[in-house]
């Protein structure tokens, strides 16, 4: 395992996976893509548009190339309501047998304060980010490590999948991952350049003065104490706190979600260039696979990307237990 840092040189919040010789392989006896409904997807239609694409408030990093706005023009796509949950991807490799990376590794990242494992399974802290623990036994059915199961949390999203497992699974299903725009787009879920799905505040403000919690990340001092104020230490149920205005599920913190392009941070000012971009499909390199949204470790002390325009990136191998996937398909 390695790390990954962030612009300013502290270390991003997310596990980063180092693949070994053999990576994980897609079954080739895969059966016929099921329909969307019978792989258990409940999507929405987004309309066709043309929307502002980045961040028009200036305080992303740097690095992560949030700027300039530009205006990206999309035909109309169907968008996964939830990220796949743990019961759908149960379902496809019941289907195909799949044997995901993080199971071909035999190790992956999870948090320190969620691990469930034997001890002799704590194979060592990440470097640079102690945080993240290297786990024998952990992957998607075991999200956790070996003493955790995927069946108690059947609602929740599946993680410790790689950009190459999603791609394996979307393949099942006859579906995609999303482009960045596409996401980006969807996830605002109507709203003109707001910093969030709900709008332009983190928090609501209760009749009795307390916090309303919209979203799945972290309170307290990380990487020590959360207070779970929002009522979770890791992953929520998909379904978890109000959809945005497409009726689509926290696209705003619990897990980061894979997205179909390549990550370069200077690709924003070649669009800015261009004009209006029509279904762009990202940069044809890069230095990793995009991944949005945030996650349930987020907080702004450190990591400030659960804000919609937001970005980071992984290697495509990468898994760890906070990050997931969600699917789209042509109308």
């Amino acid at each position: 395992m390695s790390s990954c840092c962030s612009p300013d040189g502290r270390p991003s919040e997310h596990g980063h996976a180092t693949a070994p010789a053999q990576p994980g392989t897609f079954n080739l006896a895969v059966p016929a893509p099921r329909a969307a409904a019978d792989a258990g997807h409940a999507d929405v239609a987004i309309p066709a548009g043309t929307f502002a694409m980045g961040d028009p408030f200036d305080e992303g990093y740097a690095a992560d190339g949030e700027t300039p706005v530009h205006h990206v023009s999309l035909d109309a796509f169907r968008v996964d309501t939830t990220t796949v949950t743990n019961a759908a991807f149960a379902a496809f490799v019941d289907a195909t047998g799949y044997r995901t990376e993080s199971e071909s590794f035999g190790t992956s990242a999870v948090f320190h304060l969620a691990v469930a494992a034997d001890r002799s399974d704590i194979l060592g802290a990440v470097h640079g980010t102690p945080w993240w623990l290297n786990v024998r036994g952990a992957d998607w059915a075991h999200p956790a490590g070996g003493r955790s199961s995927w069946e108690e949390l059947a609602d929740h999203p599946v993680v410790q999948v790689s950009h190459n497992d999603a791609l394996a699974y979307c393949a099942w299903t006859g579906r995609a991952l999303p482009t960045e725009a596409q996401w980006e787009y969807a996830a605002r879920g109507g709203l003109e350049q707001a910093r969030y799905p709900w709008g332009n505040e983190l928090h609501g403000v209760a009749d009795d003065g307390s916090a309303v919690h919209h979203c799945n990340i972290w309170q307290g001092t990380f990487p020590t104490e959360n207070t779970l104020d929002d009522r979770f230490l890791s992953t929520a149920p998909a379904r978890s706190f109000e959809p945005n205005g497409y009726g689509m599920y926290q696209t705003s913190g619990n897990v980061w979600e894979w997205c179909a392009d390549w990550f370069l941070p200077k690709y924003y000012k070649t669009c800015a260039a261009a004009g209006t971009v029509e279904n762009p499909a990202g940069p044809s390199i890069g230095r990793g696979r995009v991944m949005r949204g945030g996650s349930y470790l987020c907080h702004d002390s450190y990591c400030n990307r659960y804000r919609l325009a937001a970005r980071s990136s992984n290697s495509p191998d990468s898994a760890s237990g906070n990050l997931g996937f969600r699917t789209v398909a042509l109308p």
